[in-house]
């Protein structure tokens, strides 16, 4: 089996190396038809049956989460690569900063140890924390403390970083060596062990998805070290090196879609850089299963009309909090997608293709649904609802490919 998947993955390197040649045709992959398969029968299933020949087309619909985050090591060339090749319009790098203040794409600025294969090099005595193998009771064989590492961005300089290999984001708590650390099998993702990526800065991803012809959604991450680093570099220092990368690589800003969790960041961008800011896109963290009440509900009617009053166009919840079923079991937009829409706002969510098999309700991102969910054909009914009642106006996928044959089949843009 791992022979046919190295095989499988091998092939659609290939495909994403023609995407870079210029050949522009859009190949979703085999994943969206096996999903319409597992639908239940009705009209949608019979739709999407029909456009299994395609065309298929490459949509701002579609937007690649950290690349094609299910097949290939998130934030890498290879996953922005595959993102461009199964249709996705726009693509993700999630923007963070190395110890001397140069940006890189990762999602959180210390996952170094758990997406790369730092532990494993020389790089890994500069860690924060160096890896601590996991302890267990000899007694009972319980385990006591689970093994863990923390290696940030800000550990090493760019070219320090870009010396790292990257790896599908896993570790093993219960690693008693590096090796069965870095070898922990990502769960529903690409169960390839020795698949590595090449990491970019954020310059070398403008580079890369200009010439993949994508637009581009970076988000500003939040630092995980004091700011102000190294007692200069403030908040609004980090904005705007971001924005200014994209202006000095020529790109036009209505390609550009920065997005953050901090309201601060979304209004500086209005304020000092108002072309960009006009896409900006404010997420939101809700989520009840945190333990933090400041995160635990939606805001209310009210509050959003007084986020557009500052001048926020777009906001970006989890997909599970635009969503919700009437008394006939029936998945509905939930009263937040239409209190957004009523307040003027237009909607991006996230993430489709990030759970496990969804036989079981589909976890955290279908919480609110979770009673009608059971087989993974169920994500194109979610996908379709949010489409079509919520008429959001791009969906965040880890395939991204999926997205693509939907939006292609029903004719959006």
């Amino acid at each position: 089996m791992k022979v046919l998947a190295i095989a499988a993955m091998a092939s659609l390197l290939a495909a994403c190396a023609a995407a870079t040649a210029g050949d522009d045709a859009v190949q979703p992959g085999s994943r969206p038809l096996s999903l319409v398969g597992e639908m239940d029968p009705g009209p949608l299933k019979t739709k999407l049956l029909g456009c299994s020949a395609g065309p298929f087309r490459r949509t701002d619909f579609s937007i690649g989460h950290r690349g094609a985050a299910q097949q290939f090591p998130e934030h890498t060339r290879e996953s922005y690569e595959a993102a461009a090749r199964m249709g996705a319009g726009i693509v993700e790098c999630d923007v963070t900063f190395t110890r001397d203040r140069e940006l890189v794409c990762r999602h959180s600025q210390c996952d170094l140890h758990t997406t790369t294969d730092i532990l494993a090099t020389p790089l890994a005595a500069k860690c924060s924390e160096p890896f601590a193998p996991a302890a267990f009771d000899p007694r009972t064989g319980k385990r006591i403390k689970a093994a863990s590492a923390k290696c940030c961005t800000t550990d090493l300089t760019l070219a320090e970083f870009k010396t790292l290999r990257g790896k599908m984001d896993a570790s093993d708590p219960n690693a008693t060596t590096v090796e069965q650390y870095l070898a922990a099998p990502p769960g529903g993702r690409a169960d390839l062990a020795s698949l590595r990526g090449t990491l970019v800065s954020h310059k070398e991803s403008i580079e890369l998805l200009r010439r993949l012809g994508v637009k581009m959604i970076p988000e500003l991450k939040a630092p995980e070290v004091p700011m102000p680093y190294q007692g200069t570099y403030r908040q609004e220092d980090f904005a705007r090196q971001m924005i200014d990368e994209y202006r000095a690589a020529g790109v036009a800003a209505a390609e550009v879609w920065p997005q953050s969790f901090n309201l601060d960041d979304i209004l500086y961008w209005l304020k000092l850089e108002p072309a960009f800011g006009a896409h900006a896109v404010y997420l939101d963290d809700i989520d009840p299963t945190d333990g933090d009440p400041g995160n635990d509900r939606a805001p209310t009617l009210a509050e959003l009309q007084a986020l557009a009053a500052k001048g926020v166009r777009i906001v970006a919840p989890p997909m599970w909090a635009l969503l919700s079923l009437d008394r006939r079991n029936e998945i509905v937009p939930s009263q937040y997608a239409r209190d957004a829409k009523a307040a003027g706002l237009d909607i991006i969510t996230w993430t489709l293709e990030r759970s496990g098999p969804l036989k079981s309700g589909g976890g955290w991102y279908y919480q609110s649904i979770a009673p009608v969910i059971d087989n993974d054909g169920d994500m194109l009914t979610v996908l379709d609802v949010l489409a079509r009642q919520v008429r959001v106006r791009g969906i965040f996928s880890d395939w991204p490919g999926t997205v693509t044959y939907y939006a292609s089949c029903m004719g959006l843009e």
